[in-house]
């Protein structure tokens, strides 16, 4: 099997064709030694994680600031011209502020790669005519694998059967409505995303309906892996308070050497000796620094993280929070989207009456509460008929 073949606009081709070019079965699906073959040459199927800043790096950047590099100078002479104590007190400064940032920022990064691994799923697939539930990180292209309602779809797949198939790719294209699938369809080649009816894309959710398709991407090749390789390229754009504190800092260094500049000709002028005067001008330096203000932002920053954390947000850098803070309006017309597509009713208020209702998403687990305790429905009759008739919506 050719590599290129990957790259082929599956949507547009006949099934016996697909079926022709990824040298499969479309009842026994592959067997174990073209498995392997394909596992050597494919890989597994995972989207190759932008690789991260080593801890050193990641360290040393908590120093890349305007601020902290006037510090770090006035930190130098002093400790040149023999005062100790005021340099390792400036220097105690710029470690903190670089300690508290890399600590929130490993902490963030261990979330994520948390959160990464809750993510991974298992797919049914038929391979050499027997069934079985595998890990998605051992799919290959050519594997037969099976969907139903509830399922994540695990690998990009050419859909060979479809019986009331509906897939929400909210994930992928934005659309929140499930869209119904339809394998013996042939696509014109360039029908956008969100309208291959005859495909099903990685990360995207089975609501309803049963159906089997072929695997035509995995990994780095699927639309999901696409997308993941432009946001890795995505260009790293500073917040409005990080362009704030650069600013102040180039004012305040120039205004600094200024000052110090005048300082020296001033004193020279007066005949005292070059190296009182270039104390004299160091100490102004020095005390015109605010060597406060980054320990006072990254702690304000880090109480903000902390209290997004406690209400179950991720955020990796802290300048992050401000911008957060700074949002009064967000816009955005997919729903589905910002909720996975699993909008959950957690009230049912009728007639007065507050009822609790427990679970979360597709799985068909909780139950109705009034006031803590668990009831019947049936008998509570304007609650029943609430629920009758959101069924019937929904049908």
């Amino acid at each position: 099997m050719n590599a290129s073949l990957l790259q082929v606009p599956w949507h547009h081709l006949p099934l016996d064709e697909v079926i022709d070019l990824l040298e499969t079965d479309p009842r026994r699906g592959l067997d174990v030694f073209a498995v392997r073959r394909r596992q050597e040459q494919f890989g597994p199927n995972l989207i190759t994680r932008r690789r991260g800043k080593s801890p050193l790096v990641r360290f040393l950047l908590q120093f890349h600031n305007s601020l902290i590099y006037i510090l770090l100078v006035a930190s130098v002479i002093t400790l040149v011209l023999k005062d100790a104590i005021d340099a390792a007190i400036i220097f105690g400064v710029v470690l903190v502020n670089a300690i508290l940032g890399y600590l929130q920022e490993s902490r963030s990064e261990r979330a994520i790669e948390a959160l990464a691994q809750t993510m991974v799923t298992e797919a049914t697939v038929v391979r050499a005519g027997a069934t079985t539930r595998i890990s998605a990180t051992e799919l290959a292209p050519g594997d037969l694998v099976l969907l139903q309602a509830g399922d994540k779809v695990p690998a990009d797949l050419r859909l060979i059967r479809a019986r009331e198939l509906q897939i929400a790719e909210a994930a992928l294209t934005g659309e929140s409505a499930p869209v119904a699938k339809a394998a013996e369809v042939t696509l014109e080649r360039d029908t956008p995303l969100a309208d291959r009816r005859n495909m099903a894309y990685a990360s995207t959710l089975v609501t309803y309906g049963q159906g089997a398709g072929i695997v035509v991407a995995i990994g780095n090749a699927t639309e999901v892996g696409q997308i993941s390789r432009l946001i890795a390229t995505a260009e790293e754009l500073q917040t409005p308070l990080t362009r704030k504190i650069a600013h102040f800092s180039l004012v305040l260094l120039y205004l600094i050497l200024t000052l110090a500049g005048l300082s020296i000709l001033v004193e020279a002028l007066r005949g005292r000796p070059l190296i009182d005067a270039l104390m004299a001008a160091i100490a102004l330096s020095v005390s015109a620094i605010p060597e406060g203000l980054p320990a006072a932002v990254t702690v304000t920053l880090a109480i903000g993280v902390s209290r997004m954390a406690r209400r179950r947000a991720i955020i990796r850098k802290l300048p992050a929070v401000e911008t957060l803070g700074s949002t009064t309006v967000i816009c955005s017309d997919k729903t589905g989207t910002l909720t996975q597509n699993q909008m959950t009713v957690q009230r049912i208020v009728v007639h007065g009456a507050c009822f609790e209702v427990s679970g979360a998403g597709y799985r068909p687990e909780g139950e109705i509460t009034h006031h803590g305790r668990p009831i019947d429905p049936a008998a509570w009759p304007a609650l029943l008929e609430c629920l009758r008739s959101r069924v019937a919506v929904q049908r």
